[in-house]
């Protein structure tokens, strides 16, 4: 869905090559002052919705849903959103990256408290059509377009309030549309790991490279259960597929062609939502990085699982996915360390232990002098659940450095002397200090390792894993077929 909206948009020279699509107003909801990105950047979110339902609400065959689909039946899924992408595009023309949401994650839904993130859209829907039903609409179609803007709302909200970063387009697919695209485009080829065998998603596979027809690829995105990681690597089976899709387009000789496209399109648009902002003209002139499968997929790290009122969740830092989104899209803060220059050896460190482990602060601040850093004082403070970095003028530098080891943002300190920083760790804070290189390489450093999972050390890019709370090495979609679990 992400590659044939894009990528088709890119190439859709003339009007009438994306006319019929739906639309939906549903961006102004984030209002006049949410943040725009800068420098031609664009980010798009893209929202797979685990329905059943045709848009206008009616339910789709059964002998399809539960023959090709493996997905039960038109009551079951709901309105979850069980696929989140947001895809960041630089407006310099440089490699595209697609950061995967996983769809368990435990975070705060604007009006619902705590719950996972897939669950967003569904409660926003159905809350909106009681209201609908009371002030008096009663037909089918319009309660559904209505309802689902609701649950798009709500989705896009929830993000951006998760993740703090513009959010300038949005694309919405269901399970049909997924059908109708795998179909459109032919066989897709795949490669697993290993072979997998599971009768609720209907997956039935060989180790190695194959290729999917419509129904065996949505088997193939669809498997959580047999995987070692879950949702996990489920994400992992969807950015796989986009790398695919990718390839076929090309192969095809898709991409440039107005013809094809316009083929292709036509199958396909009546089951995907644009925004109503959308101008696939401005957007063709960067997209070329798209186009040439210039992409690198990304899954947000998790801290780990837990099960809250019978359900299991994903456990995530916020201020952590907010730094690792902010390093991915090119604006993190171990950036800024190094625009800030390298620290001048006269900062002092204040280290206070605001968590129950005994010896934190003191070990911390052991690592740090055996790096160059000059220590302050050592103080055992009042429990806090999130790790905070302050800082005072002139010790910027390494306030930034300390920041983006702990997943967090440095904040000016208006009472602190200059010269001096104030880490406070809180129970967020890994059960281990996270290493440093010496003093003068930590900018370098930083600016090119993913912060260290709890109780672990940094870890590079490529090494990192989503079992251990990483990010996870990118799938590139220009580099062969990739191999998934």
């Amino acid at each position: 869905m992400l590659v044939l909206c894009v990528v088709g948009l890119a190439w859709a020279v003339k009007t009438n090559l994306v006319s019929g699509f739906y639309v939906s107003d549903a961006l102004s909801a984030l209002g006049d002052d949410a943040p725009k990105s800068a420098h031609g950047d664009v980010n798009i979110l893209l929202i797979g919705l685990d329905s059943r339902k045709a848009m206008d609400g009616s339910d789709l065959p059964a002998q399809f849903v539960t023959d090709e689909l493996h997905a039960g039946d038109s009551d079951v899924g709901g309105y979850n959103t069980n696929t989140l992408i947001l895809l960041h595009v630089p407006g310099d023309g440089g490699r595209a990256t697609a950061v995967a949401i996983p769809r368990d994650d435990y975070v705060a839904v604007p009006g619902y408290g705590m719950r996972k993130i897939k669950e967003a859209y569904g409660l926003a829907k159905y809350d909106e059509g009681i209201r609908l039903e009371e002030a008096g609409v009663s037909d089918p179609a319009t309660l559904e377009q209505r309802t689902r803007d609701a649950g798009r709302k709500s989705t896009l909200a929830t993000v951006q309030n998760l993740l703090q970063v513009p959010i300038d387009h949005f694309a919405e697919v269901n399970l049909i549309g997924f059908y109708h695209i795998a179909q459109a485009l032919g066989p897709l080829t795949v490669c697993l790991n290993g072979p997998v065998q599971d009768d609720f998603s209907g997956a039935d596979f060989p180790a190695g490279v194959q290729e999917l027809d419509p129904s065996q690829a949505l088997s193939f995105v669809r498997q959580r259960h047999g995987l070692d990681n879950g949702d996990l690597d489920r994400t992992h089976r969807q950015q796989a597929f986009i790398a695919a899709v990718i390839a076929n387009l090309k192969s095809a000789g898709v991409v440039g062609n107005v013809g094809k496209m316009q083929s292709l399109l036509d199958v396909v648009k009546k089951d995907i939502v644009l925004d109503s902002g959308m101008d696939p003209v401005a957007f063709a002139t960067q997209a070329g990085n798209l186009t040439s499968g210039s992409v690198d997929f990304q899954t947000l790290p998790i801290e780990g699982y837990e099960t809250v009122d019978g359900q299991d969740v994903n456990l995530v830092n916020p201020a952590r996915l907010r730094a690792e989104v902010a390093r991915l899209f090119g604006a993190s803060s171990a950036a800024e360390a190094v625009a800030h220059g390298t620290p001048t050896g006269r900062e002092v460190v204040d280290v206070v232990n605001a968590t129950p482990r005994a010896g934190l602060a003191g070990a911390t601040a052991d690592v740090l002098a055996a790096v160059g850093y000059q220590v302050g004082e050592i103080i055992s403070g009042t429990e806090k659940d999130m790790t905070t970095v302050t800082y005072g003028p002139g010790g910027e530098a390494l306030a930034q450095i300390l920041a983006a080891k702990y997943w967090v943002t440095a904040t000016a300190g208006s009472s602190l002397p200059a010269g001096r920083v104030t880490l406070t760790l809180g129970d967020d804070s890994p059960m281990a200090p996270p290493q440093f290189g010496e003093m003068e390489e930590v900018a370098s450093v930083v600016s090119t390792t993913t912060p260290a999972a709890p109780g672990g050390t940094a870890a590079t890019s490529s090494d990192a894993s989503p079992e251990h709370g990483a990010a996870g090495a990118p799938i590139r979609a220009d580099t062969g077929v990739p191999c998934v679990d």
